[in-house]
């Protein structure tokens, strides 16, 4: 919808939607509503050849180390005359943990979890289909999106539940992009991507997760989170919550200034979060 919202009222606007209740509320956006299932690549047919310029965010399944929806879209695709642009929204948790480093895309990737491994796949998959020169494809590699209009796009509900935090030289380094920053970022691939290419899509925030929660809650006037060993997350918290502080790194985003000449309306997460507020 973001992405939407920010093309030229003049663009014709298809949306894939497996589900038929969501018709009208993409039509009330400006968009045609085409009705297939990533997850039933027979659906996906009618995608071939009528797209000149293809967003794909979609995340892949749950399980498994693979992205049979990626592969699904891309064979699609490949059935008629192919898109020109094809932009992909991946993870940096493609990079797996650098131990707080800063990094850029040319760091080798090493997912350490299936969630990214799925995510390297899609990858691949993209890559495959960009590597004749046509469609040019970008994979944008993202990190935490936030919002306050985003389904769990704030620390606010973690809080309020006390969700405890690393001890401060247990901690990890985390990074951020604000979806109305990542929508405009998408925009701009689509038109000054070069082929082939991946683009951290990340605000210049260099704070420890901590000190992030610290800070929130410093802000929204609430109880800041209990601090614990590594040892007592492990036991107190869910593996998945624990695949997130497992991994700590800083992201470089040159790339993204200087070839997509993105300039951010959030340069930090606070900067963000406290606009947010605002409006």
């Amino acid at each position: 919808m973001r992405v939407a919202g920010l093309l030229k009222a003049s663009s014709r606007l298809l949306a894939l939607t497996s589900s038929s209740q969501r018709v009208e509320t993409l039509q009330r956006s400006g968009m045609t509503p085409l009705l297939g299932n990533l997850d039933q690549a027979q659906t996906l047919r009618r995608l071939a050849g009528v797209a000149t310029h293809v967003v794909h965010m979609a995340p892949p399944p749950l399980e498994g180390k693979t992205d049979p929806r990626t592969r699904a879209l891309v064979l699609a695709l490949r059935l008629r005359s192919l898109p020109s642009v094809l932009v992909y929204g991946s993870t940096t948790g493609v990079y797996g943990d650098c131990a707080g480093e800063w990094i850029d895309e040319t760091r080798r990737l090493q997912p350490q979890t299936a969630r990214a491994q799925r995510r390297v796949n899609a990858q691949d998959w993209v890559n495959f289909l960009g590597k004749s020169g046509y469609p040019r494809t970008q994979v944008l590699r993202i990190p935490g999106i936030y919002a306050l209009d985003r389904e769990g796009g704030t620390p606010r509900e973690r809080l309020l539940r006390g969700t405890p935090v690393l001890q401060a030289q247990e901690d990890v380094y985390t990074n951020h992009i604000h979806a109305d920053d990542l929508a405009r970022a998408t925009v701009l691939a689509m038109w000054r991507g070069k082929p082939l290419r991946a683009i951290n899509v990340c605000d210049d925030t260099d704070m420890k997760m901590g000190d992030y929660m610290d800070s929130v809650a410093k802000m929204w006037k609430l109880q800041p989170p209990h601090r614990i060993s590594r040892t007592q997350a492990q036991e107190q918290l869910s593996p998945m919550v624990m695949s997130f502080l497992n991994e700590s790194r800083r992201i470089h985003s040159d790339r993204m200034n200087q070839e997509l000449g993105l300039r951010l309306l959030y340069p930090t997460v606070m900067d963000g979060l406290k606009a947010d507020r605002q409006t």
